[in-house]
């Protein structure tokens, strides 16, 4: 029978390659975007539901799982996907774009697992696969937001995998190194606090053979398809070859040493 896999954040980057990779290889593929009015590639797939999903909104999360289920009958995988990231000083970011920050990145992943886990519980199958980030192992200078989140992301993953096997659900977490995306990233920033000023620059310095090191998103996609159908319990994949070398450079090194090695990487004193 043919597998069917509901995708956050498909109008682009990871979730766009996904789609498209997971319907040339025989799924059908239910791709969710806030604006999918606008999307006109996917589209050209027989086996691909374009539908809106907004994370901040449960209400659309609920109406794209029901489209999902209408259209195809079930749904076998769920990849959370979607987000964004607000970078900057955490003094100069706005209480409003905290809950944001959250409210997309943690509370819409959640949202979005309990719309559809009551249908995996009465299929008593299922697959949860969370993108989180080398940012939910690892952080960087003016993060403090996106690595909170994706910290979330790998512990409620974890957390959640225990109480899936029960039902006969599979939680798998996807961990990506940079990605070379058109990515949201919002970064606050506040003329009143100019103590701030070196270390923006400082990141912005170290940050770029960071991002030339970066995979295209058909790199992530491949990952997230042996994820999907290798039959196993892996929880964690690391997406990337930065992600793959970030990943056993923090297990193989003590904490001190490897957070000294990330401020001097971006000459934090």
């Amino acid at each position: 029978m043919t597998k069917t896999m509901l995708i956050t954040g498909a109008s682009s980057g990871i979730g766009k390659a996904t789609a498209k990779l997971f319907a040339a290889r025989g799924w059908n593929v239910v791709a969710t975007m806030r604006t999918p009015e606008k999307e006109v590639e996917l589209r050209a797939f027989d086996n691909v539901l374009v539908t809106q999903l907004d994370l901040t909104d449960a209400a659309s999360i609920r109406s794209a799982v029901e489209a999902a289920i209408s259209r195809f009958g079930r749904v076998d995988a769920l990849l959370n996907n979607a987000g964004y990231a607000v970078w900057g000083p955490l003094e100069a970011v706005s209480t409003d774009a905290m809950r944001k920050q959250y409210e997309t990145n943690v509370i819409g992943v959640m949202e979005t697992i309990k719309a559809l886990v009551g249908h995996f519980r009465a299929n008593r199958a299922g697959l949860i696969l969370n993108v989180s980030s080398i940012g939910g192992i690892l952080t960087f200078p003016l993060g403090t937001l996106y690595h909170g989140t994706k910290f979330a992301i790998e512990g409620l993953s974890e957390a959640l995998s225990f109480e899936m096997r029960e039902i006969g659900v599979t939680v798998k977490i996807i961990e990506p190194g940079d990605t070379l995306t058109g990515f949201k990233v919002e970064f606050a920033t506040d003329d009143a606090m100019p103590e701030y000023q070196p270390v923006i620059e400082k990141f912005a310095q170290g940050y770029k053979p960071i991002k030339a090191a970066g995979s295209e998103p058909i790199v992530i996609a491949e990952v997230i398809f042996r994820a999907a159908t290798d039959g196993t319990d892996q929880l964690r994949y690391p997406a990337g070859d930065d992600s793959v070398a970030k990943v056993a450079k923090r297990k193989a090194e003590d904490e001190a040493t490897f957070l000294a090695d990330i401020r001097r990487q971006f000459a934090i004193n």
